[in-house]
């Protein structure tokens, strides 16, 4: 998943996939706690009072994006099943990933979560606790059809100029594969740079990818190889947060067991596969 520079900070409204709810700015009141209140169920302890609060970086389609002005996907959908369980709503902040790593918006007390298809890593472990695992990812080769270009192997023994998103785990692995990757600031530069001709094929998640090509636009376009790297996604809060880290692991397992799960799944990301409902541990 990115990392990008820069400040960029703005509230967006979010719906609910499974509830049809429109989240809106200010909530003054919680389900449990009464007005002004900041526990929540279960005695979560919330950064604002009524609202759980979720930090994410715009645009990661199928996981976050603003479509017709609201921010939605399949981890909007998961924490909007937290938010549910606690009585209260979702409200999205979009803000630099580079925060994330770091955990500088949860230790600020400026969100109580962090969701951003964000790929469970020792490194990151180090400054924020990971919630169990949702979702298990792999990285894809997107070339032009007419490329010839049939594998990430072919690439490199053709000596193909290659794209990656900036400080991601697909830039890394580029990397140690022997690349020497363009790096673009955002999911979406990297499709552009493909489309413009700035590089000839892009190593990036196989989800984005499945997102691009449901796009007429990139018709041209195809998977030239999928990487299976181990990677697995996982929300984080802040360390020691255990009942809401206890909160979203739980709304997690359910959504697995009643069949939420696999309904967003194939909402957001394409066929559902059943090994996604159980992912090995990291």
């Amino acid at each position: 998943m990115q990392i990008f520079s820069g400040r960029r900070t703005r509230v967006l409204a979010a719906t609910t996939a499974t509830a049809g709810l429109v989240l809106v700015a200010a909530c003054t009141s919680s389900g449990n706690g009464g007005s002004g209140s900041k526990t929540a169920a279960g005695g979560v302890e919330l950064v604002k009072a009524g609202q759980l609060t979720t930090c994410t970086h715009l645009p990661y389609p199928p996981f976050q994006s603003e479509i017709n002005g609201k921010v939605q996907g399949f981890d909007v959908s998961m924490i909007d099943l937290v938010a549910k369980n606690l009585g209260v709503k979702q409200q999205i902040l979009d803000t630099p990933f580079e925060n994330f790593k770091t955990g500088a918006f949860l230790n600020s007390g400026e969100c109580d979560l962090a969701a951003a298809g964000m790929t469970i890593t020792a490194e990151r472990k180090k400054n924020v606790d990971f919630s169990d695992p949702y979702f298990d990812a792999t990285q894809a080769l997107m070339v032009a059809k007419d490329s010839g270009i049939t594998s990430l192997a072919d690439a490199k023994a053709k000596k193909v100029k290659l794209g990656a998103q900036a400080q991601t785990t697909g830039e890394d692995y580029a990397k140690k594969q022997g690349f020497d990757p363009v790096s673009f600031e955002s999911s979406d530069a990297v499709l552009n740079g493909l489309r413009t001709g700035q590089v000839k094929a892009v190593v990036i998640d196989y989800p984005v990818v499945q997102g691009w090509l449901k796009d007429k636009a990139n018709a041209a376009y195809k998977v030239a190889d999928n990487i299976n790297t181990g990677e697995q996604y996982g929300f984080t809060v802040k360390k020691g947060n255990t009942k809401l880290l206890a909160a979203i692991n739980k709304a997690i397992k359910d959504a697995k067991a009643d069949g939420t799960y696999k309904k967003l799944y194939e909402k957001w990301i394409g066929p559902y596969d059943t090994s996604a409902a159980s992912p090995s541990a990291s």
